[in-house]
């Protein structure tokens, strides 16, 4: 590292008197990337740098646990390897895939379909590489498009979720504000080194900076810098609960296109009373509620209602 980076880094974060971060941040960042080399959690993902099958974790891992996902993902790609095997799949089975495996909004399972077609028809098979061009592709984010530069190109910026949140704001007292989130992460990031970094520090909150703390049983590589290490104080930023995925509106969406699969077209009421066993035409649970429903996965391009008759039809689209 050269002199000027050297005293950039002493630098950074310099302006703003509420945190700073490390004198000596080329140390820090040497200990953190070799504690992450050393021992890690071996998430197949993590050891490939194709960008297909890295969107498709990033996609799968944003509502389901991390270890939940890898036989989910294993599985996909099993079924659909290529962006062009899942292009020319039926997107109804794309997304009995996603209801049958728990994964979360199935319009997910439609967007990934929908992208691996635009990366066969508009881009020959090849993704974009930087997050800009990646955030083209549909259903892709800032942060999902920055995960899949990092990982399969090493030309992201830092990935700010949860975990480096809460790194940061424990480590080097930076306020609980998303862009001074964004400023330290990136100050934290060494130049051309994402794909390393980003797993690292992600790691480091996966595993040691939880929200009950591990610091001195998993070696965390920070604690010498670490501001809540030295104080005692290990407050962190709030962080969001799952709803319960038991009862929930994400649960019948599930139920609807699992049941729909099954049968070609259901009158309302007939997939009312095969979805939920309180379902009455006229009560809480009934008609209007299913329509709703219904309107939602219509609007996800994931379902037709036809109203032509005297009861309004469910499809599938396809």
């Amino acid at each position: 590292m050269s002199d000027v980076e050297s005293a950039e880094d002493a630098d950074a974060g310099e302006d703003d008197p509420e945190w700073s971060l490390p004198d000596d941040l080329a140390a820090a960042r040497k200990a953190l990337i070799e504690w992450y080399e050393a021992d890690h959690r071996a998430f197949p993902w993590r050891e490939t740098d194709d960008p297909y099958e890295i969107l498709v974790s990033e996609v799968m891992s944003q509502q389901t646990q991390l270890d939940r996902v890898v036989d989910a993902w294993e599985a996909f790609l099993d079924r659909w390897p290529t962006t062009a095997d899942l292009a020319a799949a039926d997107r109804a089975d794309v997304v009995g895939f996603w209801t049958d495996h728990s994964l979360g909004y199935n319009n997910r399972a439609k967007y990934l379909h929908e992208a691996a077609t635009q990366v066969e028809t508009e881009y020959d098979g090849a993704f974009p590489t930087d997050p800009d061009g990646l955030q083209d592709l549909m259903g892709v984010g800032p942060y999902t498009a920055n995960a899949v530069a990092s990982f399969a190109f090493n030309a992201g910026d830092a990935v700010v979720d949860t975990n480096v949140k809460r790194v940061a704001y424990r480590a080097f007292d930076v306020p609980d504000d998303d862009a001074a989130f964004e400023t330290a992460a990136n100050d934290l990031m060494p130049a051309g080194e994402s794909r390393v970094w980003n797993n690292a520090i992600m790691e480091l909150g996966g595993v040691a900076c939880t929200q009950t703390p591990r610091c001195d049983e998993v070696g965390c590589p920070w604690r010498e810098w670490c501001h809540a290490y030295q104080s005692g104080d290990f407050t962190a930023p709030d962080v969001p609960t799952q709803p319960s995925f038991e009862g929930s509106r994400r649960q019948f969406r599930g139920r609807v296109i699992g049941t729909l699969r099954e049968y070609d077209e259901l009158a309302i009421d007939a997939l009312g009373h095969r979805i939920r066993v309180d379902y009455a035409p006229d009560g809480e649970y009934g008609r209007e509620w299913l329509l709703g429903l219904l309107e939602d996965l219509a609007d996800d391009g994931l379902v037709d209602v036809d109203r032509s008759g005297d009861e309004p039809i469910a499809r599938l689209q396809r």
